[in-house]
This record gives C-alpha cells, structure tokens and sequence, in this order.
C-alpha cells in the first residue's frame, strides 16, 4: 500500500476537518498550555468508502512577557514646600500570559534633586489614590510576588518635598516595573526574564513583548511611566514700619519720637501674585525694652495693607499680648491673620509707648 500522502492526489473525494483552540482573553493563551490540532481524511477507493486517515500536532505555548505601567493622575500632582508622603498613584499590570513577578523601582527622571527625597512605594489597598494610615503602616514594598495574568495592581509612590522648593517647581518621577520568574522565592535571588536565544524548543520559550516606556526601551521585559509633581507655594513677604501718634509735647500735631511719644507698630504680610494661597499665619512680635505695650488701644488683625480696618483681635481670641514671655524676657504681642490669597495684603497693628 502507498503512503496516505501519495493518495490524496487519487482520492474522488477529500473532507478535511480541522479543529482549533478557543479564543484568547486579553494576556493570551496560558504560557504551558499544550495546543492539539486533529486532522482527519475521508477517501474512496473504487467508489467504496475507506477507513479515514488520522494525524495530530501538539506545541506548547510560549511565554509572552508584556508588563504596563500607567500613571492615573490626569495632570500633575500639586504639593507644598516641606510636605511629607506626597503621593502619585500608578497602575501596575501584568499583561502577559503567565504569572510574573514584578519588581519595582522609582527614579528622580527631572527636577533638583536636593528638594525632593524619601522614595519609597506602597501598596493602595483601598484603591482611592491616597496613603491611609492602615497602608503607611503596613510598610513600603519593592517587589510584587506571583502576579496573575490580566491582573492590576495598584501602587503609590510617595516622596517628602523640601522646604527650599519654590512655587513651580516639578519633579518628574518615573516607576518602573521589571519581569522576574515568578518560581523564585522573594526578590533576593529571583531571576530576571529574558527571551529565549536561537529556535523555538519544545518547552517553555520566552518572548519580551513590552513596549517603550518613559526611560525603557521596547522587549526588555519591563516598563516604565512618568507622574509629576509640582510644588505650589506662596510667596509670603514681611515688612514692619512705624509711625509717631502723639507725643505729650506738641500732642498729634508734628508730632515727635521722645519719652511718652505714641507710636503704633504696622506689620504686613503680602503673598506673590500667583502663589498658593498662605494659611495657619500666625504673627508674633518681640518688643524691645525701651517700649511699653498700650493695652487700650489693642491689636488688631487682618488690617489692610496701610494697616486701617481689620478687627480689634483681643476680645475676639485671635490677638494677645504676654509680658515678659519671649526668649529673652521680651515682651510678646501675637496675632493670627486669616489666609492670605494670592496677591493679597493683610496687616497686623498695635501701639507702644515710648518709656
């Protein structure tokens, strides 16, 4: 008898049936799932039916490695100078089709780097995009353990400004996640994923599928995503000046700066055009020796910036005067102003005798 494959061309009738493996979902058919195809021949020989050929093939799936990153941010994260955990929140997904670990790593990709520090990276458990005291304390993470096909994770990266950034200031910060074995026990001694050299084999093979990243390239088995933050800061100026009431020579007429002369201490507080808005400002003034507080006249708040209106604070609880109070025995006058807005002026005043 002739090999089946010198029959096909003699045979009066040939159905050819073939049969394939479901669709995939978005990470793929599972890496070491076997794929069998079966094919059968039905012919005649003499017009009589035969006994149908047969024949199989079986491959093993590969693994495509495909890791994503993805800042969720819409725009960049604003922060203030000295603030500590600010926070960009990333998506880490495993795209791939096969368990993978994940390790993860931060970089200061743009920005001055003596303003910014104390990297580190914690899981969102709760998934708002914010730090809750439950995932602070459960500790920064490095590396993600046997992270499932299709499976997202959700991270934050977090980092303590410097109090010497300034209102504009940005920080462009790059996460970056990299496939290892997923066999591997933790992230000492895991091993990193690389494609498999030379012809497919008949086990598992490895393909980097991931593409460019911020500061990746394409099909090295990791990925990398960029957040920004950019500090607002207020830009807050101080100026104190004073002027002559009343003297008890010429009383307010020309009057001048000698022994039991008025003079009323105006102190302002201005904030930049474009800064964030100043709050919590709280004022507080050593007086010299050679003065004595009048306690007639008050201290008052939120004056504008020629220091006239603004409310008498010391009935109200937001001014106080304390004699002998400061570091050297100084008398103390203290005050709280409302926040103060971009471009605004706000005033604190008071008077003093001269003794």
């Amino acid at each position: 008898m002739r090999p089946i494959t010198q029959l096909l061309g003699a045979v009066s009738s040939v159905a050819l049936v073939a049969m394939s493996s479901a669709p995939a979902f978005a990470a793929g058919t599972t890496a070491g799932d076997t794929i069998t195809n079966n094919v059968s021949v039905a012919y005649q020989v003499g017009g009589v039916d035969q006994t149908e050929a047969t024949a199989s093939d079986t491959f093993t799936v590969d693994r495509r490695v495909n890791v994503l990153v993805d800042f969720t941010g819409t725009s960049n994260t604003g922060v203030s100078p000295g603030e500590q955990n600010a926070v960009l929140a990333f998506d880490v997904t495993n795209l791939s089709n096969d368990v993978v670990d994940l390790d993860l790593s931060t970089a200061l990709n743009a920005g001055t780097a003596a303003n910014i520090a104390n990297f580190e990276i914690y899981l969102d458990t709760d998934g708002n995009g914010a730090l809750s005291a439950a995932e602070l304390a459960a500790g920064p993470i490095t590396f993600l353990d046997e992270v499932a096909e299709d499976e997202v994770v959700e991270v934050l990266v977090v980092a303590d400004i410097g109090l010497a950034a300034d209102d504009g200031d940005t920080f462009d910060v790059v996460l970056t996640a990299n496939a290892f074995n997923s066999g591997d026990v933790g992230s000492l001694g895991a091993t990193e994923l690389t494609s498999t050299a030379g012809a497919n084999t008949a086990g598992i093979d490895t393909v980097l599928a991931d593409g460019a990243g911020t500061t990746d390239g394409a099909n090295q088995g990791d990925f990398s995503d960029l957040g920004i933050y950019e500090v607002a800061a207020a830009a807050v100026t101080v100026a104190k000046t004073s002027s002559i009431i009343s003297d008890p020579v010429n009383n307010t007429t020309n009057p001048k700066a000698i022994p039991g002369a008025i003079i009323e201490y105006c102190i302002t507080v201005a904030n930049g055009s474009g800064a964030a808005t100043a709050t919590s400002v709280n004022v507080n003034d050593l007086l010299p020796g050679d003065v004595t507080f009048v306690p007639a006249f008050g201290i008052f708040v939120d004056g504008d910036a020629a220091c006239t209106g603004g409310a008498n604070g010391v009935p109200l609880g937001d001014a106080s005067f304390s004699a002998a109070s400061g570091p050297s025995g100084e008398d103390e006058v203290s005050g709280t102003l409302s926040d103060i807005a971009a471009g605004q002026t706000r005033s604190l005043y008071f008077r003093v005798e001269i003794d």
